[in-house]
């Protein structure tokens, strides 16, 4: 009988114990079905010009109960795709991505601001064109669910930015095509 108590008091213990440390981030691999990468630029103040990075890959990792997370994305410039080949072959010229000599972007987020329970901006770092500038990432969408095809949790949101591409030492077409470029990424990560 002692015997019984005493195991059940530790499981208790060890369970309660388990209960109280704090989460461990898990690692969410990004889903390119459900993950777009896309831009929008106003052209000399008619229409707004669109396109999208059809090649991207990625990890996350995220603890919602510690409120922390990091992400890292890598884009394939060459997979630059506005619907119309001649435009995207001069979107990968010398003239804007220069996608020959930098075949990859990259945006490295090192902090996860929540507002209550939802990621609200994932705050971090983009690298276009050899260049390194901080980017804040902002969310207007986020959840997790339990995803019934998978049998595996996944999360997930929309978010925006607001780059300035002389930043990165794309300077053609200025002023006419204006210096800030909207970015929207919808992007879905599978828990590992």
């Amino acid at each position: 009988m002692h015997f019984n108590k005493a195991m059940m008091i530790a499981l208790s213990a060890a369970s309660l114990g388990l209960a109280a440390a704090p989460g461990q981030a898990a690692t969410y691999a990004v889903d390119p079905a459900h993950t777009y990468v896309t831009w929008e630029a106003m052209h000399f103040g008619t229409s707004t010009n669109r396109g999208r990075f059809d090649k991207k890959e990625g990890t996350v990792e995220f603890d919602a109960k510690a409120k922390t997370g990091k992400v890292s994305i890598t884009i394939d410039m060459n997979s630059i795709n506005t619907g119309f080949e001649m435009f995207n072959g001069h979107l990968k010229g010398d003239n804007f991505f220069k996608a020959a000599e930098f075949p990859t972007a990259t945006f490295e987020g090192t902090k996860f601001v929540f507002a209550g329970k939802k990621v609200s901006q994932v705050v971090g770092q983009l690298t276009l064109l050899g260049k390194t500038n901080p980017v804040t990432l902002k969310a207007s969408n986020f959840n997790c669910y339990q995803n019934p095809m998978l049998n595996r949790e996944v999360c997930g949101g929309d978010f925006t930015a607001t780059v300035k591409r002389s930043a990165y030492g794309m300077t053609y077409g200025l002023p006419g095509i204006p210096d800030d470029i909207r970015l929207v990424i919808q992007v879905e990560a599978v828990k590992q």
